[in-house]
């Protein structure tokens, strides 16, 4: 593959967003993606206040504009009422795909008990798939470790570009014959 693939990387949060402290989120999720992927990828950046029509629009620009194969948010999951993340994912995508908020939790659940608060989804949108991680750097990997076998075969049953990753860190999912 010539191409990069194109991953929107998202992060939500007011105090990042207005210079009170730095991103540590968007980072993050940048710093898993490199270990997790073999093949090719740029980040495309946004970075929204916790304000849903913000996120939403985002989501929605990286979606139907940029063409993200994979969209990560990170931030804005918990049960705080500024925290709107899944609500905005929910809001803009077709599909929902509760399976990788389930198992987001219970790997959080083995390093903290409040992870049973936490709101983390994915879900698609068009040829896009969503997935909302939380906003500390180390839960970010671990959880993005945690789905990430599911996530290039997902891609790939919509005819978006195959994902490899390296296979010290991941083993991507593919059906026999794949």
């Amino acid at each position: 593959m010539n191409a990069t693939v194109p991953v929107g990387v998202v992060t939500v949060s007011d105090r990042a967003f207005r210079g009170i402290y730095r991103d540590e989120g968007g980072p993050g999720i940048e710093a898993a993606l490199a270990r997790i992927l073999a093949t090719p990828w740029s980040a495309i950046r946004r970075m929204v206040p916790d304000e849903q029509p913000l996120i939403e629009a985002a989501l929605v620009t990286l979606a139907d504009v940029e063409s993200c194969a994979l969209i990560v948010t990170t931030g804005g999951t918990g049960p705080a009422p500024r925290d709107v993340t899944p609500d905005a994912t929910e809001a803009v995508c077709d599909r929902m795909l509760p399976g990788f908020g389930e198992l987001m939790r219970a790997v959080s659940l083995r390093a903290v008990p409040t992870a049973i608060l936490s709101r983390q989804t994915a879900g698609t949108r068009g040829r896009s798939l969503i997935v909302n991680l939380p906003g500390k750097p180390s839960a970010i990997a671990e959880c993005l470790d945690a789905v990430f076998p599911a996530i290039p075969y997902r891609i790939e049953l919509i005819g978006d570009p195959r994902l490899e990753t390296n296979p010290a860190i991941c083993t991507a999912f593919h059906p026999k014959g794949a």
